[in-house]
């Protein structure tokens, strides 16, 4: 079966970026891929490099009841100021449009274990957002917006993103991610304002 969209996760790739929070969205695309296997539809193989498309990826299998279609998690592999050359060579490769592709990333202006959201919009001064558009000339792909809160006035905000989650922040990260997975199912299933309605609802505190 044929692609039908892209879910990708903005993040930088190497270990020593892996549980920062500029990685949210790796770590959110990483959580849909193990709902996948939970609900017994495992990919046949992990993520993999991809070469053609400077990312890795892997696509999910149409599940029983109809829990996923045939997406393609993406994780460009491009750092995140080029993160929209490895989306637009996947949607080339794949015959998409902007609006086939879901994107999962971390948002300064929302506060830690909360999310919202939305097609289209502006960049808000993230680079891998800035870069999506250019790439895919249009803002019209769907964002899941994971909110890791700003630092504290007079701090760094490049380096406060590229900062590890501190410990006592770890508990909310987790309670965040099947969220987020909820969330990005609801979209595919029920549309984005259903979507909207249950990721803005989501209180990482009940």
């Amino acid at each position: 079966m044929a692609v039908t969209a892209l879910i990708v996760g903005l993040g930088n790739p190497g270990p020593r970026y892996a549980a920062t929070r500029h990685n949210y969205g790796f770590m959110a695309v990483d959580a849909v891929i193990d709902r996948a296997r939970e609900l017994g539809g495992a990919p046949k193989a992990a993520l993999s490099a991809r070469k053609d498309m400077e990312a890795q990826a892997v696509s999910l299998p149409v599940l029983p009841g109809g829990a996923f279609a045939q997406f393609l998690c993406l994780k460009p592999l491009t750092f995140m100021n080029l993160s929209g050359r490895a989306v637009r060579a996947a949607m080339d490769f794949y015959k998409l449009g902007p609006t086939d592709v879901l994107v999962l990333h971390d948002e300064l202006d929302l506060p830690l274990g909360r999310m919202r959201a939305k097609r289209g919009g502006g960049n808000a001064g993230h680079n891998g957002l800035k870069s999506l558009t250019q790439e895919l000339g249009s803002p019209d792909f769907v964002r899941l917006r994971l909110g890791i809160g700003r630092p504290e006035p007079g701090r760094d905000v490049a380096g406060y993103v590229l900062e590890p989650f501190r410990a006592e922040e770890i508990p909310v990260v987790r309670r965040v991610l099947p969220a987020a997975v909820d969330g990005v199912m609801t979209y595919f299933e029920d549309g984005l304002d259903a979507a909207m309605r249950r990721v803005g609802g989501f209180d990482p505190a009940l």
